[in-house]
């Protein structure tokens, strides 16, 4: 039900008032003067992601999220407290907003510090509060929920959202996987600063994003506060609950490095991980500088995910990594979590530039030149490895073929056409440019060719966006 607020249109001032309605009028005048121009209506219930349109929500724009959760993994079944606090901006006026939440019984709801009516559909948490949002007001949702956190399993068959494991938890989000385990606008285009304590039986550790304010243990729970300050897509959000190895160092220029490894994998990871200062300051080099205030990684057992992810500040890989995928999602700091694609539709700019780093580093480190990796797949045919045309990178078949082959090699092969075309100076200019212009922001495919033409304005592109980006199939020439 929609509330909407008083408001006088007319009084006629040729006829005397007569007590009686002098009550009225003045109610009637005071619910104008408060609520003047408030007329709101529901934001939309999604945000029509072309690959996912439920995910996300209209009508609000999250600046911070303050996470409290409480995980207990016992022997039965794990439970999990969660407090979660949204700092939003209307961007209409709103008499209800919608949140994306995927299981997990919730309690209450407040906004701006009054009980707030809601109700359940699905992943959509409507929230109607007690008084209509004006349009660019900053307000406050807290919602209390518990539960069991789901494990979901996304288009492609891999699973995502809340991970049990050993004595603990990992927590993946992409695409959509975060809603399992808080309320929020869950869509890449909306990014916003974080506070995500999480309190565990003593003697686990609890790792999420960002750096660490505090650790307290009272009795026999833990709490760990941890501070994101850059903006951060609630896909790359994460937290770990395990009996972690912590090492904390620093990269050059003072950057901490801060990596938590499972027991299991502490020897056979040691080489490979005392390399990320090395592959940080090679990206500083080719991309710019580091985007966060802290980097490093996760690496818990291998059975505890299929796929490494590249969650801010620190990737999560299950088991040690090779030495590429750990560059891989290091440079995914650069391209995909500063610059954050707007919709999934644009996931090439993810994926594309981050394998593109892997064939940079195998040119700088004594591995193929990327013209020879470049040449290695062209010369396959068609039929040799169909999966690599299946689609252009640009246009993924549907949402579960936003990871596939093509937005990650044909993707990486449309960086390599730009560089064959501008030459090496304009294309690291061009690379180091982009991932400064949309710094901490979003952007999406057409934003990137015009950044490219705008770059090396006398060049010819329409061939490499014609036949590279958006054609089907294997163009005809490389």
């Amino acid at each position: 039900m929609v509330s909407r607020r008083s408001r006088i249109t007319h009084v006629s001032r040729s006829a005397p008032l007569v007590p009686s309605a002098l009550p009225v009028l003045l109610t009637a005048f005071l619910l104008t003067a408060c609520g003047a121009g408030v007329h709101g209506t529901p934001g939309a219930e999604g945000l029509r992601d072309p690959y996912f349109p439920k995910a996300g929500n209209g009508g609000y724009d999250v600046t911070h999220y303050d996470l409290r959760l409480d995980y207990a993994p016992g022997s039965g079944t794990p439970r999990l407290t969660g407090e979660a606090t949204l700092t939003a901006r209307a961007t209409q006026s709103l008499s209800a907003f919608d949140l994306d939440l995927d299981g997990m019984d919730v309690q209450s709801v407040e906004v701006e510090g009054s009980a707030a009516r809601w109700n359940r559909d699905g992943q959509e948490l409507t929230v109607r509060p007690r008084h209509d949002l004006d349009r660019g007001e900053t307000f406050r949702t807290t919602v209390r929920y518990r539960g069991t956190p789901r494990t979901l399993t996304d288009p492609d068959g891999s699973h995502e959202g809340w991970l049990p494991t050993r004595g603990g938890a990992l927590a993946l989000g992409e695409p959509v996987g975060s809603m399992a385990w808080f309320p929020g606008n869950h869509h890449p285009s909306d990014k916003a600063t974080y506070d995500i304590t999480v309190t565990v039986p003593k003697g686990l550790r609890a790792v999420s994003n960002g750096e660490l304010r505090s650790e307290r243990t009272s009795g026999d729970r833990t709490a760990y506060a941890w501070h994101t300050g850059e903006p951060m897509a609630t896909y790359v959000a994460t937290v770990a609950v395990g009996r972690y190895d912590i090492s904390r160092s620093t990269a050059p220029g003072g950057l901490p490095v801060y990596t938590a490894v499972a027991p299991t994998e502490a020897k056979a990871s040691r080489k490979v991980l005392a390399r990320i200062p090395e592959i940080i300051e090679w990206a500083r080099y080719n991309f710019g500088p580091y985007p966060f205030s802290s980097t490093g990684v996760i690496v818990d057992r291998p059975d505890t995910a299929e796929y490494a992810l590249e969650t801010q500040n620190r990737p999560v890989f299950p088991g040690t990594p090779d030495l590429e995928t750990l560059v891989h999602e290091l440079v995914h700091q650069w391209y995909g979590d500063s610059v954050t694609p707007r919709s999934w539709r644009d996931m090439w700019l993810n994926e594309g530039f981050a394998t593109y780093a892997e064939w940079l580093w195998g040119e700088d480190h004594g591995g193929d030149s990327a013209q020879r990796t470049f040449d290695a797949l062209y010369d396959h045919g068609e039929d040799d490895d169909p999966d690599l045309w299946a689609f252009p990178p640009a246009k993924p078949s549907g949402p579960g073929h936003i990871s596939d082959t093509p937005v990650y090699q044909r993707g990486a092969m449309v960086l390599h056409k730009i560089r064959q075309t501008v030459g090496d100076d304009r294309f690291y200019d061009i690379v180091q440019g982009w991932a400064a212009a949309h710094r901490h922001g979003n952007a999406d495919t057409a934003q990137f060719t015009a950044y490219v033409e705008k770059m090396a304005p006398h060049q010819d592109f329409s061939t490499i966006w014609t036949d590279w980006l958006y054609g089907e199939g294997k163009p005809a020439h490389r």
